[in-house]
């Protein structure tokens, strides 16, 4: 498979490239340093698989994997990242990225990109504890779960990714009323944190 590999680490890049290229079914056509690299190089190798940093400078990894994908609907997009920040995860799952994995999680990624090449999505340990649900919700309508209008509110806001300074803004509410909303949500739902949310709604109402 034809992989390229985008970070703004060049230590970093060698690394991975040497990590890859040991698999034989594995080859490395092209490395960038940004999200406009990416774009570039993407359209230039149609790669099966583009690995990609969170933060990088000029043009970070989500704002690259979003134009991707809007042109290349099948685009199969691993990130790479030291990251495991709630709204990163809430904004990769939501542009269509196929996996999230940490960057210390090493001998996870030949595995992943095999899996992700085949079709799968992939998150990494520390991942999966944040996406597992306590209590998985099959019904499809929030209202079922005693939710009102305004928690429905919250919770798209959450899953667009938006932090609570910009939900406070977009709902003309403060931050601490959104906290609280939250939380209470949280509590109706029985589910433990924000991203866990997001992926309730996307996963079983949207």
């Amino acid at each position: 498979m034809r992989v390229i590999i985008v970070d703004d680490d060049n230590l970093v890049t060698m690394s991975l490239r040497t990590i890859l290229e040991s698999d034989s079914n594995i080859e490395v056509v092209a490395t960038g340093k940004n999200g406009y690299e990416a774009i570039e190089l993407y359209e230039k190798y149609n790669p099966d698989i583009l690995l990609i940093n969170i933060r990088m400078g000029e043009m970070d990894g989500i704002e690259a994997g979003e134009k991707i994908i809007k042109k290349y609907n099948d685009a199969k997009i691993l990130y790479l990242t030291t990251f495991s920040d709630d709204d990163y995860i809430v904004r990769a799952i939501k542009l269509g990225a196929k996996g999230y994995i940490l960057k210390q999680n090493y001998e996870c990624i030949i595995p992943s990109i095999n899996s992700v090449y085949l079709g799968q999505n992939v998150y990494g340990n520390e991942i999966i504890n944040k996406l597992s649900m306590t209590n998985p919700a099959q019904a499809k309508q929030l209202y079922d779960f005693g939710l009102l209008d305004r928690e429905i509110e919250v919770i798209e806001k959450v899953a667009e990714g938006l932090s609570n300074k910009e939900i406070a803004e977009n709902l003309f509410l403060s931050e601490g009323t959104v906290r609280n909303y939250i939380s209470t949500i949280l509590e109706k739902l029985n589910l433990r944190d924000r991203t866990q949310l997001a992926i309730f709604y996307y996963r079983d109402i949207k």
